[in-house]
């Protein structure tokens, strides 16, 4: 027989659970399931953005790799700055493309990755921000809303919106109880948890007062890419 409990082992013994669930009730913030959680952040930041929709995931770097699949088979090749955040090129070689490293690009909180309408926007984070295609975010440690871990995509294509939120759960339809399910994709697992959420919206709900919205970084902040051995050697094997 098939065990349906969400909860095997039972309620987690005192001390084990984290308390951001419980200072979101405190807070007021009333919901039905933990997983309305992640759908009332994700509003809230597509509110403040004003992007028609935002996706949760549990980093940038997988935000940008989603939207890489998503256009895969559009460009073989993605330009991007030379001096930028490790993790970007390689979540672009990891999605299946080459990485080509644009040596002239300064750039200040966004940056595209050429040609697609994929936007790196880790270091920005302030009203209105969204300006069209796929914009990623950042809710890092060092990061405007500092969760600790976590991401989300803005985009103003519900389709693409579906397929971000089905790919980043293994796959499957959030409504449908996994032993029902049937995945029509073979997803990752990369979504954003509601203790997560919830933390991004006690912290968010804590900016309102911020008048200076200024970019976390820019292309000054980051190593020449380029001078790194690993994609030195990945240039070399490519030209072989």
């Amino acid at each position: 027989m098939k065990h349906r409990n969400p909860w095997p082992l039972g309620p987690l013994p005192e001390g084990f659970e984290r308390v951001e669930l419980q200072q979101l009730k405190d807070a007021g913030c009333e919901y039905k399931d933990p997983r309305d959680i992640v759908t009332i952040f994700e509003g809230k930041i597509a509110e403040f953005a004003g992007a028609p929709h935002a996706v949760a995931v549990d980093s940038c770097t997988n935000a940008l790799f989603l939207c890489l699949k998503y256009c895969a088979g559009m460009v073989p090749n993605i330009t991007i700055p030379a001096q930028t955040y490790l993790s970007v090129p390689m979540a672009i070689i990891n999605a299946g493309y080459r990485v080509s490293f644009n040596s002239f690009e300064e750039w200040k909180g966004i940056y595209q990755l050429k040609p697609l309408k994929i936007w790196d926007g880790a270091a920005r984070f302030r009203p209105g921000m969204y300006e069209g295609g796929m914009h990623c975010l950042s809710f890092q440690l060092k990061k405007r809303l500092p969760i600790g871990k976590g991401g989300m995509i803005l985009c103003d294509n519900e389709q693409a919106a579906d397929w971000f939120r089905q790919a980043s759960f293994e796959g499957r339809h959030l409504d449908i109880n996994q032993w029902d399910d049937e995945p029509d994709i073979c997803g990752w697992n990369m979504y954003m948890t509601p203790e997560d959420a919830a933390r991004g919206i006690l912290l968010f709900d804590k900016l309102i007062d911020i008048k200076d919205w200024a970019d976390a970084t820019c292309w000054k902040d980051h190593p020449d890419l380029r001078e790194k051995e690993l994609f030195q050697r990945m240039r070399r094997k490519a030209h072989r």
